[in-house]
């Protein structure tokens, strides 16, 4: 993985790169970014160019013997952990490498539900557990191959709960030239003795026009679906990616105009077999995408409201109608409709009926848009 291939973050790949021609690279960092920001595919692109034999200026050479084994992610002073489904205690991620490479050269942007997708992962919960903390300690006790340094990444350590005690140690000491790379989503969730031991490197979420740009050039999306589909991502390229899988070509926009104008005028005639036909009948993960729709639209009716129109980020018909929302609710009402919005879409992934949700969401809305 080289920088050149990662979607934005240009400022965050020059102080990387800055930190290894200065000699200053930090045996322990944390990529703290949310799912879908590429803060994975970061931290593999600098651990490449730490150990890349012929570094340019900008990125890592691509054609060494180092980086050609890094592109495959076979290198034998690379090693990864990441959260696993363990059908027994004594299971460690060397388990479920051939898996893990294959993923992440698939999909560098991954997420967690997509790890667990490749995996046979049946009821399991993911973890990471003490006999691989034992193996990290282990590998890391080696001396490195072929590279100048021995790199670990690993991959959501969230999921390390109290067995990272037994690593405390080796990331506040470790071997030398070792580099130890976590790559986080949520730091409230890591223990505090291992956060206070890392530098962060805080990665945020990707901007509208990358998404959408990477959408029509890498997927052949064209502009407007882009556009559509960014939008509902909301900064999340795991997401949009969910979404151009989906046979999604079912209106959004109209569909959601459709069931606010009859939320709007309390049209129950036409609210009940709208929940039971149209929205019922989508599919669970359309369903979630509908709703993540509704949520950035009365987003975006929020910021078009407030006078924040530059941050608006849509064309034509969607952006007449934020416009004519804008004026006829109240901020309060708008940022309820949303809190609604979103219990339902953690409803939804929990298996929730759908008449039923739809429906009590529905009048949730009329009572709260109408009779107020």
């Amino acid at each position: 993985m080289q920088f050149k291939e990662i979607v934005g973050h240009e400022s965050i790949k020059a102080h990387l790169r800055n930190t290894v021609k200065e000699n200053r690279v930090s045996h322990a960092q944390l990529f703290l970014g949310p799912e879908g920001s590429g803060s994975l595919a970061l931290a593999v692109a600098y651990a490449q160019y730490v150990n890349c034999e012929h570094k340019g200026e900008d990125d890592s050479c691509g054609q060494c013997p180092s980086c050609r084994k890094y592109e495959k992610l076979i290198h034998p002073d690379l090693h990864f952990s990441y959260p696993f489904f363990a059908k027994g205690k004594d299971e460690t991620a060397t388990t479920y490498v051939e898996s893990w490479r294959k993923s992440f050269i698939k999909n560098p942007y991954m997420g967690l539900s997509f790890w667990r997708d490749q995996l046979d992962a049946e009821n399991k919960q993911a973890n990471i557990n003490i006999a691989e903390a034992h193996s990290i300690i282990k590998k890391l006790s080696l001396k490195s191959f072929e590279a100048e340094y021995k790199v670990l990444i690993m991959w959501l350590p969230e999921y390390l709960d109290t067995q990272g005690n037994a690593l405390l140690k080796l990331i506040e000491e470790p071997p030398e030239k070792t580099l130890f790379l976590l790559v986080a989503e949520n730091q409230d969730k890591i223990i505090n003795t291992i956060i206070s031991r890392t530098q962060l490197v805080k990665i945020n979420k990707l901007q509208h026009d990358k998404i959408k740009n990477f959408l029509i050039e890498n997927k052949k999306i064209d502009a407007k679906n882009a556009n559509e589909i960014a939008f509902i991502a909301d900064g999340n390229i795991q997401e949009a990616l969910n979404l151009v899988q989906q046979e999604s070509e079912n209106k959004k926009f109209d569909l959601f105009v459709y069931w606010l104008r009859n939320i709007y005028s309390d049209n129950g005639s036409e609210i009940i077999p709208l929940c039971d036909e149209n929205l019922a009948k989508l599919g669970r993960e359309n369903q979630k995408s509908f709703l993540l729709y509704a949520i950035n639209m009365m987003r975006q009716i929020i910021l078009m409201q407030q006078g924040l129109r530059d941050l608006v980020f849509l064309q034509q018909e969607e952006l007449t109608f934020v416009e004519k929302f804008s004026g006829i609710y109240q901020f309060e009402q708008l940022v309820e409709a949303i809190g609604q919005l979103e219990k339902a879409h953690y409803a939804i992934e929990r298996n929730a009926n759908p008449k039923i949700l739809f429906l009590d969401l529905s009048l949730q809305l009329v009572l709260l848009f109408k009779l107020r």
